[in-house]
Parts: C-alpha cells; sequence; structure tokens
C-alpha cells in the first residue's frame, strides 16, 4: 500500500526523515508498523524544490528497495530543501519500473499516492478519455495513482487559470466523485483508498479518503512546529515561534512522541498554505 512523506518548513536535510527517526521512511519500507504488510520494496522516490535553482522539482526514483540503495544513502545527507516529497512504493498496479514510482512530476507539480483502486483496469479507459493530448502523453506508467492525477490535472487546467488550493481542492473532489461513479457503474465493489498529496513547492494539498465511509481509510499524520530535529539518535518536533514554522504529514507517526503527531480525520484534507498555515477541512 506504499508509504509517503510531505514537508514545507525551515530547511531540513533528507537525512532526518529518511533514515534518522526511529520509524524513519526507510525503516517503513521494510518494516511499516501500521499496515497488514510491512514491506514496501518496490521501488521509491524522492522529489525536492530548490527555487534558486529553477522552479521545477528534482525527483530521483528507483526500483531497488529503499532500504538497500546506496545512491539515496549517499546524497540523503546532502540534500536540503523547504519542500520535498518521498515516498516508498508496495507495487499494486503496475510493473516495477521506474515510470511506477513516485513521486510523480508533471511541470512544477509533485504528486504521490498511498492506497489503490480495486480492479482499476475496468475504469481506466473511462479515466483516460476526457485527458488533453498532453496529459494522454504525459502518463508514462500503467499506475492508478498516475492515471488519477492525469484526470485530476485535467480538471485543473480546464476550469482554472491558476493553480492555487481552492482550485486544487476543487480538482481533488471533482476526480474523487468522478472515481466513485465509475466504480459503482462498472460493478467495483471493494472502495478506494486514495490517500493523496499534491505541491507545487509553495503549498501542499494532501487528502485522507475511502470511498465507502463505513470503512477505515488508511493512515495518515501532520505535525507542526519550529524545526524537526534529530540529535544523538532522538528526533522531535520542537515547539513553533515565530521566527521558524515547519509541516510534516506522514502516513505512519515517525517516532513515539505521541504529541508531535495529530490524526488527520477520515475522508479530510490537510493543507498547508505558502504561510505554513495548516488547515483541515473535509472532502466533499
Amino acid at each position: 500500500m506504499c508509504r509517503l512523506i510531505a514537508y514545507k518548513g525551515s530547511p531540513i536535510v533528507l537525512d532526518k526523515l529518511l533514515y534518522q527517526p526511529k520509524n524513519s521512511l526507510i525503516n517503513q519500507s521494510f518494516q511499516a508498523k501500521e499496515l497488514e504488510e510491512p514491506l514496501n520494496g518496490d521501488g521509491f522516490g524522492v522529489g525536492w524544490y530548490v527555487p534558486d535553482l529553477h522552479h521545477e522539482p528534482a525527483t530521483f526514483v528507483s526500483v531497488f528497495p529503499a532500504w538497500n540503495n546506496k545512491n539515496l544513502k549517499s546524497l540523503a545527507p546532502k540534500i536540503k530543501a523547504q519542500c520535498l516529497f518521498a515516498h516508498v512504493r508496495a507495487a499494486s498496479v503496475g510493473d516495477v519500473s521506474e515510470s511506477n514510482c513516485h513521486p510523480f512530476q508533471y511541470r512544477n507539480l509533485l504528486m504521490m499516492h498511498n492506497g489503490g483502486v480495486e480492479e482499476f483496469g475496468k475504469i481506466k479507459r473511462k479515466l483516460r478519455e476526457p485527458l488533453t493530448d498532453e496529459l494522454y502523453q504525459w502518463i508514462k506508467g500503467q499506475t492508478d495513482s498516475e492515471h488519477i492525477f492525469a484526470y485530476l490535472l485535467n480538471h485543473l487546467f480546464r476550469n482554472y487559470n491558476e493553480v492555487n488550493i481552492a482550485a486544487v481542492t476543487d480538482a481533488f473532489e471533482n476526480t474523487y466523485s468522478t472515481i466513485k461513479d465509475l466504480m459503482e457503474n462498472n460493478g467495483i465493489n471493494d472502495p478506494a483508498y486514495l490517500n493523496m498529496a499534491l505541491s507545487n513547492g509553495e503549498f501542499i494539498v494532501a487528502t485522507r479518503y475511502v470511498s465507502d465511509t463505513k470503512e477505515t481509510p488508511l493512515t495518515l499524520y501532520h505535525s507542526e512546529g519550529s524545526r524537526y530535529v534529530c540529535e544523538d539518535g532522538i528526533c522531535r518536533m520542537l515547539e513553533p515561534n515565530e521566527r521558524e514554522q515547519a509541516v510534516l504529514i506522514v502516513s505512519e507517526k515517525l517516532t513515539d512522541v505521541q504529541r508531535d503527531w495529530k490524526e488527520i480525520p477520515a475522508n479530510h484534507f490537510v493543507i498547508v498554505d505558502r504561510d505554513l498555515i495548516v488547515t483541515i477541512k473535509p472532502i466533499n
């Protein structure tokens, strides 16, 4: 089912999220604690923004397990960013290939997903049909995730001149409503689990969602403070202050410090704006 981390705030070294916490994303790649299947070894990806150099993010994906990638281990202590995504994959829909590794990038946007749509092949063609030629050609992999994002982007660009938080939340709601209708019309009875995140480097919009409200969605938490620090193997979110701010959105709590982590309610957005103000709101 995959695991993910999204971060925005004071510049942070990637290593402090991927390797140093007790329940780091690397540990979650082979020993996830909040999934029935603890293994997420079908590739990984990281994406981060360096606005002083380029408006588009850098990305690094691999089909190798995150716990066994020498390049990632070497790069993580040497990358610092104010906004970053990281993801470890457990393949459900699609082969183990770089084209199917998250985060997906479209221009200046990063996108990633934890979850899945059962029997996705039954609705795949319907999701592709409305796409512009550009977005149709943009899809390189086979995953439900990439197709869902292409549909979301198609709605976003056709209905809005600017990519802002309101436009993105509307695009998510339209996309989830469409997927739910398509599932019902094509005899898909199992629920869709859609914990997704999108960023342009200035804001993050993420969702904790399941199509059947009688079911419990996959886990998602957020943490906010001044900085996320790791010292002598102990990681924690420092109390907020006026000079620095930081927000984390994670599939699993990175540490056992319970006060650091707040669970996102079922079928809600968690939104981090450019001023690092966090908003939790229902998905209509």
